[in-house]
């Protein structure tokens, strides 16, 4: 089949499913077309020439033993506070609305399904628009956050504190509630996917290489109907799916 032969069948597997019946699990590719780059393309923000590997940068010990660098790295390459939905955001909240999607997976930390109007979602890495203090948990929105992050650059400025988000009430250091490498995921928001994924008719994967237990192996959980996954390179599933469509997923969502 061509490729727009794959997304007419999708489509059309889509508009037959029964109500609630459809999961959509997407990973960075279903944001690439806000403008936030992906993982592990070859533009994607891991591919880059860094003085030290992204992934060892976003990990929890680096963090803790250098989060001054942690910091720059995260607010310059990882927060995009001017991205919008695309496409996709915006027809999978409008198939949820119509009682088609059941519930949205998401590896994505951006929190543009919820910005298009998607109500049931599951933040596997969690939320950059989340962010709280490791000391009293006092809770700080995106903006709150951001506030911090430059009363902090100007301390640096001074020499003091290297540019880390403080607690106003404690002195905490604010981080933003996102799964860093070798962090485990929210269970309860793990067993909500699983739950999800086990009672789909079809499942839909898009943007996502499928490389990131334990994200990954969630499709095992699956025993609908028809399991597809829109990627733009190969995924280790693609012989599990019954669809496999190389293309944007803003366009296979632009129906």
């Amino acid at each position: 089949m061509t490729i727009s032969e794959k997304i007419k069948l999708l489509r059309s597997w889509i508009n037959d499913c029964p109500k609630g019946g459809m999961v959509f699990f997407g990973g960075a590719g279903v944001s690439t077309e806000s403008g936030i780059p992906d993982f592990r393309s070859s533009e994607g923000l891991f591919m880059q020439d860094y003085q030290i590997p992204p992934e060892q940068i976003v990990s929890h010990s680096f963090f803790i033993r250098h989060p001054e660098q942690f910091y720059d790295f995260y607010c310059n390459h990882m927060v995009f506070p001017d991205a919008q939905p695309n496409q996709a955001h915006r027809k999978l909240a409008e198939l949820e609305q119509q009682g088609v999607v059941s519930a949205i997976i998401t590896q994505n930390v951006d929190g543009l399904h919820q910005k298009a109007g998607s109500k049931k979602v599951y933040e596997l890495h969690g939320s950059s628009l989340r962010n709280y203090c490791v000391h009293c948990q006092r809770q700080f929105d995106f903006n709150e956050f951001i506030a911090l992050r430059q009363q902090a650059l100007l301390r640096e400025m001074k020499g003091d504190c290297g540019g880390v988000p403080l607690c106003p009430d404690c002195g905490g250091i604010v981080r933003p509630d996102v799964v860093l490498y070798e962090e485990g995921l929210n269970q309860e928001v793990l067993q909500g996917a699983l739950s999800a994924i086990s009672q789909a008719d079809l499942l839909v994967v898009a943007g996502t290489s499928l490389v990131v237990y334990p994200a990954a192996g969630l499709l095992q959980f699956f025993q609908g109907s028809h399991l597809a996954i829109v990627n733009l390179q190969p995924t280790p599933s693609d012989e599990r799916a019954d669809l496999c469509i190389a293309a944007k997923v803003g366009e296979v969502f632009d129906f």
